[in-house]
C-alpha cells in the first residue's frame, strides 16, 4: 500500500466517523474532507471543485427545482379525497398511498416524494381514522423503494451510472434499474403495507402481542395558575399523579434548585415538562396549566394552531427557539415541541432544533404559512381541496416530456429544458427556487465526487478488493455481488446513500474485474443497497422525519425494516443474477 492510498483510507474513515457521530453539519464535514484531500495531494487543483460541474450534481439540482413546482400544485391532495370518498380502509389504503408515493419517487428525489405524500397521508388518517403510524412509515419506505426504479430516482443511481461511464464509456439508461428495482419495490411496498396494521394496531384492536402504541411526547413550558391542582405537589409526584415528566421549575424568573421530592410547585411558577400531547391538552382544558407565550409580544386570544416538521433543508436546523425571529416577528408562538433529542436543558427557549422535530405553532394562519415557507418547514395538515379549485396539470405534462426526452438526451440536458419551460411559463422563479434548494445534499455530492474518483485512480479500490478477495470468493459473480450489496446495506444506515455509492463504486468495479465480468451488476448492487435503508431512523432523512411525525421508537424501525430488508436483499440478488449476470 502506497502512502497516498494509506492517507486516502485514513481520510475516508475519518469522514465516515464524523458523518456517523453527527456532531458537525454534514456539508462542513464534506468540504473539510475535500480540502484535506487536496492538502494531502490526493487530486490536482483543477479537480478540487470539479464535482460542482458534474452532470450528476447538475441533474440533482434540476430535479430539486422541478420538485418545488410539483409540490406547490397540491395535485396529489386529490388522492386523499378519492380514497376517503371510496370508504377504503386498512391495508388497501396503505398499499395505494404507498404505491402512489413510490411512483412519484421514480421521477424525483426521495425526500421530495415523501414531502408531497405526507400531508396526503395525514389527511387520510384524519378522514378514515387509520392511525397515522400505519401510514407514515410505509410511505417513507415507499419513497425509498421508488428510487430503485429509475436513473433519476435517487442521487446514488446517477453516481453509479457516472462510474459506469468512466469504466466502460456508456452509462445506464433511464429504466435499466427497473429490471431489478421495480419487482423489489412492489414486493417491499406490499410487505410493508401488510406489516403496518400488525405492528402498529389502532387503540382498541385485539392484538395483545403488540406493544402499546405510544402517543407523541411533547415538551412545553406552562404557567401554574392559582387554583391549579398541581400547587403543593412536589416534582417527584408529577409523573405519578399527572403523567408529567418535569425538567425544570422556575419562580420569579429563576430556577428552583433542589431534589425533585423537595421542590414544591407554587402558584405562578413556570413548569418545563414533557408529556403526551393529549395530557397537555387535558391539563390546559381543566385550567391546571396555562400557556405562557414568551415568543409573542402581543398575543391574540383567537389564534390558529398549526403543527410543522423541521425539514432537512430548513434554516431552523441547529437553531435555538429563542433565536427564531421568523416566528416572533410575526407574533407566532411556539407552544410545544416534539423533539428527537433526549437532552432537555435550560428553559424552553434554549431548546435546539434538529431534523424531524415537530413545532406546535399558534398565531395568525396566514402569518404561519408565510413563516413556514420562509424557513422551509412542512405543515403537517393541509385543508381539503375544494372541487372548484383548478389544479394545473401543465407542470406534470412538462416534466413527463422531459422524462421522455431522457431516452435520447442526457438527463441533465433534458431536465434543463424542463426547468427552462417552467420558468418561461412562470411556474418557477429560478432566483427564489435556487435559494430554497437543499444545499447540504448538493454540497455533499459535489465534495465527495473528487474523493470517490481518487479511490479509483489511486489504486485504493484495487487494494480493498484484493484484501476482501483473500477471505471471500468475490471472483464468483453471485458471491461478489452479494458482498457488494451487503456492504452497501451495512453502510447506508450510518452515512448518506450518495457517499455510499461514491465510495463503493470503484470497489465494485474492481470486484467485477477480478472475476473478468461486466461491472453493471456490481454497480447496480451498490445503488440498490445504498437505498435499502429501513433499519434505523437516522440513516435517511425520510426515516428521521417519519420518526418525529409518527412517534415511532427506534425498535419500530427494526421490527418493520428487518423483514423488508431481508426480503429485498435476497430478491435483489436473484434478479441481478437473472437479468445482469
Amino acid at each position: 500500500m502506497t502512502p497516498e492510498q494509506a492517507w486516502l483510507l485514513i481520510l475516508l474513515i475519518a469522514m465516515l466517523v464524523l458523518f456517523l457521530i453527527d456532531r458537525f453539519r454534514v456539508e462542513v464535514v464534506a468540504i473539510a474532507g475535500l480540502l484535506a484531500g487536496y492538502a494531502l495531494g490526493l487530486y490536482p487543483t483543477e479537480a478540487v471543485f470539479s464535482g460542482f460541474a458534474s452532470p450528476v450534481v447538475i441533474t440533482v439540482v434540476e430535479i430539486l427545482l422541478v420538485v418545488q413546482v410539483l409540490a406547490r400544485t397540491r395535485f396529489f391532495d386529490r388522492v386523499s379525497t378519492a380514497l376517503a370518498g371510496r370508504g377504503m380502509r386498512g391495508t388497501g389504503v396503505i398499499a395505494i398511498l404507498s404505491g402512489v408515493t413510490g411512483f412519484i419517487s421514480i421521477f424525483m428525489n426521495n425526500i421530495g416524494a415523501f414531502s408531497i405524500s405526507l400531508p396526503v397521508a395525514l389527511r387520510i388518517s384524519s378522514v378514515t381514522a387509520i392511525p397515522k403510524r400505519q401510514l407514515i412509515m410505509p410511505i417513507s419506505f415507499a419513497a425509498l423503494f421508488g428510487g430503485l426504479v429509475s436513473l433519476i430516482g435517487t442521487p446514488a443511481n446517477l453516481l453509479v451510472s457516472n462510474a459506469l461511464v468512466a469504466a466502460t464509456g456508456q452509462g445506464f439508461r433511464l429504466f435499466d434499474f427497473a429490471y431489478v428495482g421495480l419487482p423489489v419495490a412492489i414486493a417491499g411496498i406490499l410487505m410493508t403495507s401488510m406489516l403496518a396494521p400488525l405492528l402498529f394496531p389502532r387503540d382498541g384492536d385485539d392484538d395483545k402481542a403488540a406493544p402499546e402504541t405510544p402517543r407523541r411526547r411533547m415538551v412545553a413550558e406552562r404557567r401554574v395558575p392559582a387554583g391549579s391542582p398541581l400547587i403543593g405537589q412536589n416534582l417527584a409526584d408529577l409523573p405519578v399523579h399527572f403523567a408529567l415528566k418535569p425538567h425544570a421549575l422556575l419562580r420569579n424568573g429563576a430556577f428552583v434548585f433542589g431534589s425533585a421530592d423537595r421542590s414544591i410547585v407554587e402558584a405562578g411558577d413556570l413548569l418545563l415538562a414533557e408529556a403526551d400531547d393529549a395530557v397537555l391538552a387535558d391539563l390546559a382544558a381543566s385550567g391546571a396549566l396555562q400557556t405562557d407565550h414568551w415568543q409573542a409580544g402581543h398575543w391574540q386570544a383567537e389564534a390558529s394552531r398549526v403543527e410543522a416538521v423541521v425539514m432537512p433543508e430548513s434554516t431552523l436546523v441547529g437553531s435555538r427557539l429563542r433565536s427564531l425571529e421568523v416566528f416572533s416577528t410575526r407574533n407566532i408562538a411556539i407552544s410545544a415541541l416534539s423533539m428527537r433529542s433526549p437532552r432537555i436543558e435550560g428553559r424552553f427557549e434554549d431548546l435546539q432544533l434538529s431534523i424531524g422535530d415537530v413545532l406546535v405553532l399558534e398565531g395568525d394562519r396566514a402569518a404561519i404559512a408565510e413563516a413556514l415557507e420562509e424557513c422551509e418547514c412542512l405543515p403537517l395538515a393541509s385543508p381539503p381541496v375544494p372541487p372548484s379549485v383548478s389544479l394545473s396539470w401543465q407542470p406534470f405534462a412538462i416534466f413527463a416530456c422531459g422524462i421522455a426526452a431522457t431516452t435520447v438526451l442526457r438527463p441533465d440536458i433534458a431536465l434543463a429544458g424542463v426547468v427552462l419551460v417552467l420558468a418561461l411559463l412562470n411556474y418557477l422563479n429560478i432566483r427564489q427556487a435556487m435559494a430554497d434548494l437543499n444545499w447540504p445534499v448538493i454540497i455533499i455530492l459535489a465534495a465527495m465526487i473528487p474523493i470517490g474518483s481518487a479511490v479509483g485512480t489511486s489504486g485504493t479500490a484495487e487494494v480493498i478488493a484484493s484484501a476482501l478477495g483473500t477471505i471471500l470468493p468475490v471472483a464468483q459473480p453471485l458471491a461478489g455481488i452479494a458482498v457488494v450489496l451487503f456492504l452497501a446495506i451495512a453502510l447506508t444506515p450510518f452515512i448518506n446513500n450518495a457517499t455510499v455509492a461514491i465510495i463503493l463504486s470503484p470497489i465494485a468495479i474492481e470486484f467485477a474485474a477480478a472475476g473478468e465480468h461486466q461491472p453493471q451488476a456490481y454497480l447496480l448492487a451498490v445503488a440498490l443497497g445504498a437505498s435499502l435503508d429501513f433499519l434505523t431512523p437516522f440513516g435517511h432523512h425520510n426515516n428521521t422525519l417519519a420518526m418525529g411525525i409518527g412517534s415511532y421508537r427506534f425498535s419500530d424501525f427494526i421490527r418493520a425494516g428487518l423483514p423488508v430488508t431481508v426480503l429485498s436483499y435476497f430478491l435483489s440478488l436473484l434478479l441481478l443474477y437473472v437479468f445482469w449476470v
